[in-house]
């Protein structure tokens, strides 16, 4: 269906004046148990301080454990797979990316009168390899400073940003810090005054290769070493967020403006991921827990933490619920709007479907969290694990079925050590029966990449 088409039943219950701001800020590869809130190791009291003030969820999830399906589940408000993104893109080879008919936040924003940035990482398809695609201007962004996955070399002097469509060329300084610095400029001398605006900041850090200054790193160990700079990228990005947030302050919007803070998926370190199993790139819980925050004065009490499950594929639907905008028509919508646990009426909330992923490269295959408890399963269908994604498996992917079903009850059991799939059959067939359902809903609108399109229908 034509995106326009869909726009046409947007019913905006808020005027421009009356409408807060929207600022989402995203780590790329941070662990459930990083940063200062979540009892990680790393000082975040500029993260600390929104958790504090806002909400702070104990069950959040990403949209995948890789970068861009979970992106793109962030965008849309629905299962990765339903816009075009199976795995982690490649550019110079791979036709994926986040198809133009999809409807975004960006676009459901500025057709509300927002005024709309990207910075940061991008990672859902740029035009720079073999093939035509939609650069983020074509997903309602009015402007945007981005690469195309990692900032290389490294976070540090990082060579590869475009600015709306031109290379940057080399830069100094750390990626968060330029990042920050560029959307600090929007600010200043780019948003129409007196309007909205929705700023979309994603980190590139603490994603390999890694960075930091070592004044920093040294506060976490010797500042050559892994550990102690990968703690210190996730320090200088709070720094960096810190920036951001006293100029959102120095402007006189800060308790006008809806702040989210999360990760796109666990993190590469055993280490950073507390007592879960799995890591990024796993649909165990260690590979798509991530920290979650919501901070607005306005409207979010301080001071709370949930433990109901919520996600990236919720914040789509819940920025229309708190904004009193209808969401897209004529779209399945896989998130719910979550936005009656933000504003302390959990008893008007329910979960339209159940949390749902899919990545072929993990084992398992597919999870899924329905209350308590998490099911997951194996494929049923021999398909290598290798990193890198292969387009010509999608036919496979999208008629597979799957085997060796296991579930976990993740308020009694957080690192999924018991499998109660005998214990509770009760149980695993009507969850076995929820994730089919919603398996078959996704496959049947995954995109043919296969069929060597660069649109597919």
């Amino acid at each position: 269906m034509n995106k326009l088409i869909c726009f046409v039943s947007l019913v905006i219950a808020v005027s421009a004046q009356a409408a807060p701001n929207v600022v989402m800020l995203l780590s790329d590869d941070l662990g459930w148990k990083d940063i200062g809130s979540y009892g990680g190791p790393v000082k975040t009291p500029a993260l600390d301080e929104l958790a504090q003030k806002g909400i702070r969820f104990t069950d959040f999830y990403a949209g995948s454990a890789v970068c861009s399906p979970s992106r793109a589940t962030l965008m849309t408000g629905r299962h990765h797979i339903r816009t075009g993104v199976y795995s982690w893109i490649f550019d110079p080879e791979q036709r994926s990316h986040l198809l133009e008919r999809e409807i975004t936040l960006a676009e459901v924003l500025k057709q509300a009168g927002y005024d709309t940035a990207h910075f940061g990482k991008w990672h859902l398809g740029l035009p720079y390899g073999k093939h035509k695609k939609p650069t983020p201007d074509v997903h309602g962004f009015d402007s945007w400073f981005a690469t195309e996955n990692n900032a290389l070399p490294t976070h540090h002097n990082p060579t590869n940003f475009y600015r709306n469509g031109e290379p940057v060329g080399p830069l100094e300084g750390y990626s968060c810090q330029l990042v920050v610095d560029e959307a600090i400029d929007w600010l200043d001398t780019h948003r129409e005054r007196n309007t909205p605006f929705f700023l979309n900041v994603w980190f590139h850090e603490p994603h390999q290769k890694i960075a930091a200054p070592d004044e920093i790193s040294q506060e976490y160990g010797d500042p050559k070493s892994q550990p102690a700079i990968y703690s210190g990228t996730i320090d200088n990005t709070d720094r960096a967020i810190a920036r951001l947030l006293a100029k959102l302050k120095k402007i006189g919007v800060e308790d006008d403006t809806l702040i989210i803070y999360a990760s796109d998926n666990g993190s590469y370190r055993a280490d950073r991921v507390g007592n879960l199993r799995g890591r990024k790139g796993s649909n165990w819980q260690g590979g798509i827990r991530v920290p979650g925050i919501f901070y607005w004065p306005r409207k979010i009490p301080a001071g709370q933490v949930a433990s109901a499950p919520a996600g990236l594929v919720d914040v789509l639907p819940t920025i229309c619920g708190l904004l009193g905008i209808d969401p897209p028509k004529g779209v399945h919508l896989d998130g719910s709007d979550i936005s009656p646990l933000l504003t302390v009426n959990p008893q008007n909330f329910e979960r339209h479907q159940p949390l749902f992923w899919h990545l072929q490269k993990s084992r398992p295959v597919v999870a899924i969290r329905d209350g308590d408890y998490s099911l997951v399963a194996e494929p049923d269908y021999p398909l290598s694990t290798d990193n890198m994604f292969d387009e010509a498996w999608i036919s496979a992917i999208k008629t597979g079925s799957y085997k060796n079903y296991q579930l976990h009850n993740l308020k009694d059991d957080p690192s999924q050590e018991n499998d109660l799939a005998t214990a509770q059959p009760e149980v695993l067939e009507r969850m076995k029966k929820q994730l089919l359902a919603i398996n078959q809903s996704i496959m049947a609108d995954g995109a043919r990449w296969d069929l060597r399109t660069d649109q597919p229908q």
